[in-house]
């Protein structure tokens, strides 16, 4: 791995958060993600299950964790199975982990390799009644692919009916929302790394380079910064390709005059940031632009004002609507009329701005997190209103990350990246 070692004190606490919230005499049961073919003997890089690194700090495939705390047997109480590792492989592959190296990466005493899993693992099912299967309940995901996990799901509750069966999604919901002081330390360093990122573009960007030329700014200061690329997919929409809201072609030219839509950031050690900003081709916005730009950084701001605990999700949203609305109207883009007679399912603001202020962020850029339940102190969210213009050529996004505070205001954890429109000018500009 690129990232420097994570102390092992943080999978600890979170195993022990975790087994608090299991019912008595269970275990529950925590794989890898495959190795995704290509084709031929091409695979895709290697990303960990989100779930098992933030049980384990396992960053290997093929690994499996069981917890299970009221094991009679002190030594089964949490397990991990890993590949053995040997010479071939290491000239191969790589060194894997030891059984030495995963107890200090994880705090696990107990490593088994991955041939004694059937024969340990019938040792603790039989102490247990029931077994936690690790669904993804996430709301936005939409799964087609039978993953390692669904696939050992299948194989243990047919070899083990008589079993009750539980869910660990809605314990890992709670537990991954609300972030350990490691955990945003982790995700500060992400969001430096986007930082040193964009200010290297600000010095590159000119009339006529290529969005794809700026892409390989970005992944040049990342990688060099110990991340192991984004975080997601990046978007670098010029003109009217901003208006596209996931738009990750970045093929075409910038040209003078136009803005740019970066929304790119740097993972971490598995832990997302997730950025956007607005700058213009030549180095100066436009009163038009400025003025659009200026109205949403307005809305970002009285926005990340509102995430404290306690807020609900929906409620939040309503008001974020409110504020862009008041914002639109000042910009003539709405006028009264179009707000009284607004669609209250999709209201006026809709048009220009069509997508949600905030998502949960941490080891997934649309990290897990309850939408019902009131927001909490040490959840870290993004914000990052927008307003999109197809008739005028350009669209603005700002976006930041930011941890919601017991008192005060949210911590914004991309406060030193630039974001004042004559901030950006003034860097742009420099000789």
């Amino acid at each position: 791995m690129k990232y420097s070692p994570i102390a092992n004190d943080l999978f600890i606490k979170n195993r022990k958060n975790f087994m608090a919230q299991m019912m008595p005499n269970s275990l529950a049961i925590f794989n890898s993600n495959d190795i995704y073919p290509v084709s031929a003997d091409s695979t895709l890089p290697f990303e960990q299950h989100r779930d098992i690194f933030f049980l384990s700090g396992v960053d290997q495939e093929e690994s499996i964790l069981v917890v299970f705390p009221d094991c009679p047997k002190e030594k089964l109480r949490e397990v991990l199975f890993l590949k053995e590792t040997n010479d071939h492989i290491a000239v191969w592959e790589g060194e894997k982990l030891t059984k030495e190296k995963a107890f200090e990466t994880s705090g696990v005493k107990t490593v088994f390799w991955l041939q004694d899993l059937e024969k340990v693992l019938a040792e603790m099912m039989a102490l247990a009644d029931t077994v936690y299967i690790n669904t993804n309940e996430h709301y936005r995901a939409k799964i087609e692919t039978e993953t390692r996990e669904a696939r050992f799901t299948k194989w243990l509750l047919a070899k083990y009916p008589a079993h009750s069966v539980a869910k660990s999604n809605p314990i890992l919901q709670r537990l991954r929302s609300v972030k350990d002081q490691i955990e945003i330390d982790l995700m500060q360093k992400a969001c430096d790394i986007t930082e040193k990122g964009f200010r290297r573009i600000l010095n590159f960007v000119k009339p006529d380079v290529w969005e794809y030329e700026i892409e390989a700014e970005f992944i040049h200061e990342f990688i060099k910064n110990r991340s192991k690329g984004f975080a997601y997919t990046p978007i670098i929409a010029s003109g009217n390709n901003a208006n596209v809201l996931h738009y990750i072609e970045n093929n075409q030219q910038c040209k003078a005059g136009d803005l740019i839509l970066f929304d790119v950031a740097a993972e971490y050690a598995n832990y997302s940031s997730d950025m956007s900003r607005t700058i213009p081709v030549s180095g100066r916005f436009t009163d038009r632009q400025k003025a659009v730009y200026n109205a949403v950084n307005r809305v970002k701001i009285d926005a990340t004002k509102m995430l404290v605990p306690g807020n609900d999700w929906t409620a939040y949203h309503v008001e974020v609507g409110k504020l862009m609305t008041s914002e639109l109207l000042g910009l003539g883009l709405l006028d009264k009329a179009d707000v009284q007679n607004e669609n209250k399912d999709w209201p006026a603001y809709k048009k220009y701005f069509m997508h949600g202020t905030s998502h949960h962020i941490g080891l997934d850029t649309h990290d897990y997190g309850l939408l019902h339940e009131p927001m909490q102190a040490n959840m870290v969210f993004t914000v990052e209103p927008g307003i999109y213009l197809p008739d005028e050529g350009f669209g603005i996004r700002l976006e930041d990350d930011v941890v919601i505070q017991e008192k005060g205001e949210p911590f914004n954890l991309m406060k030193n990246i630039p974001i004042e429109a004559e901030e950006i000018e003034d860097l742009m500009n420099q000789s």
